[in-house]
């Protein structure tokens, strides 16, 4: 059984195979769109839900809208942060109507961040780093949660279509301050829909399935209201340079920051883990392990 995943924690995925079964997403594959980017072609991003949907949508020009999310918990992104800008300006490109919403509240709730902090740090630093890393800036909307009261309002309303049994079995934990964000960003992610049904999707990382889950099951059971459920699109965690968890900045030697000073970085990746075997005999013999190198993982999934 895979281990829980969720948004606040900072394990790696062992076996990406396993977790697809086991989370009953789809395998994606770089002809599930037109013009397939980078990560898409080699395999960082590795699965989804209701792609062929958002496939549609581009293909007759429809309608549908792209949306992820900034933490304004550090003053900093990182790489794994920036592979899921490159999935929402490829999606911006094709057409996607594009929202970033800035978590102020689940920050201020699950992460202890004042909603002053939040706001300094995203207006300052974050939602400038997502223009620069390649979101037009007249076709993206941003908003805090703070500020948009129908997220707020339709957040109660969400709450009342969950058991508290249901949201343990999500997120492992049902801890005040966690039910309250996970609520919102149900809010969040049917926003877009509030003045016209569409489709859309939802580009992140697996361990925000929890919110993409919660958010197709309560959907489901608001019927009436006929919400599109949001598909989404899965990309693998960027590892820490060590190997041992995903890249976080709480881990600032494992961590490759944005922006980040050269010669910081150059010396980080000089004592990254690598694939090499333990003799030179067994290496030439058997080749590198690139599976556990991350040296080969950044190349792959960022630099070259």
């Amino acid at each position: 059984m895979t281990k829980i995943i969720d948004p606040y924690g900072t394990e790696l995925v062992e076996d990406y195979t396993k977790a697809i079964k086991e989370f009953g997403l789809e395998v994606f594959t770089p002809d599930t769109f037109p013009e397939p980017n980078r990560v898409m072609r080699r395999g960082v991003v590795f699965a989804g839900r209701d792609l062929k949907i958002i496939a549609r949508c581009i293909k007759e020009k429809k309608p549908f809208y792209a949306l992820s999310g900034i933490m304004p918990t550090s003053e900093q992104i990182h790489l794994g942060n920036k592979v899921v800008v490159e999935n929402l300006a490829y999606f911006q490109k094709h057409g996607a109507i594009t929202f970033i919403l800035v978590a102020d509240l689940e920050a201020a709730a699950a992460r202890g961040v004042s909603l002053e902090e939040g706001r300094k740090r995203a207006l300052e630093f974050h939602i400038p780093a997502y223009l620069a890393l390649g979101l037009d800036p007249k076709k993206t909307i941003f908003y805090f949660q703070s500020d948009n009261k129908e997220v707020v309002h339709f957040a109660y309303e969400a709450a009342k279509k969950i058991t508290l049994n249901e949201f343990k079995a999500i997120y492992g934990t049902a801890d005040p301050g966690r039910i309250m964000s996970a609520v919102t960003q149900v809010g969040d992610i049917i926003y877009p829909q509030f003045k016209e049904r569409m489709p859309g999707i939802i580009p992140v990382g697996l361990d925000q399935d929890p919110h993409v889950r919660l958010t197709r099951d309560i959907v489901n059971r608001m019927k009436k209201k006929k919400f599109f459920a949001p598909s989404s699109l899965y990309h693998k965690y960027t590892p820490s340079l060590d190997g041992s968890i995903k890249m976080s900045k709480s881990k600032p030697e494992s961590c490759i920051s944005l922006p980040e000073e050269p010669k910081v970085v150059c010396k980080k990746i000089k004592k990254a883990l690598t694939g090499g075997r333990d003799t030179l005999e067994e290496h030439r013999k058997l080749g590198a392990m690139i599976e556990k190198d991350m040296v080969f993982e950044l190349l792959k999934q960022h630099l070259v």
